[in-house]
């Protein structure tokens, strides 16, 4: 074993798209906004990390994969977590009208939160919630036991 102490740190998220300027679209119309990267790859800053883009046949073919295998990646959910149960219902309204799908409403939880999901244009699912037990901090950031 080495003695590299290494971060607990998801830097960035990349989503294998479709259609570069869709998905683009996609979360402009979250609000959200591009920032500069390099040709080929759509970047969106995050608190903390960054979301990026590419397209998917590249993305399976950097990997040493198959389209089809890549699909076959297995489940995973993205989290955008929200700092009040009133934003959640209307950031899911938000992705619909921006040409997401609608998997499930804002609800309350059986864990105590308040929570819906959805999935953007190329199937990546999202789920939106609010968790009274993981307060945002000052600056949007989450962390599983919450800032106080």
């Amino acid at each position: 074993m080495d003695d590299v102490k290494y971060e607990q740190r998801m830097s960035l998220v990349t989503l294998g798209v479709a259609d570069m300027e869709k998905a683009a679209a996609f979360y402009e119309a979250l609000g959200w906004q591009r920032v500069e990267s390099q040709a080929g790859v759509i970047a969106f800053d995050l608190i903390g990390q960054t979301l990026g883009l590419f397209p998917r046949a590249a993305l399976a073919e950097d990997i040493g994969v198959s389209e089809e295998a890549l699909a076959g990646h297995g489940g995973i959910t993205l989290a955008y977590n929200v700092r009040g149960k009133e934003e959640v219902a209307p950031l899911l309204e938000r992705a619909v009208a921006a040409g997401g799908k609608l998997l499930k409403p804002a609800q309350d939880v059986f864990w105590g939160g308040h929570h819906g999901y959805f999935a953007d244009p190329d199937g990546h699912i999202w789920e939106v919630a609010f968790n009274p037990f993981a307060p945002l901090g000052p600056d949007g950031a989450f962390r599983w036991s919450g800032y106080q």
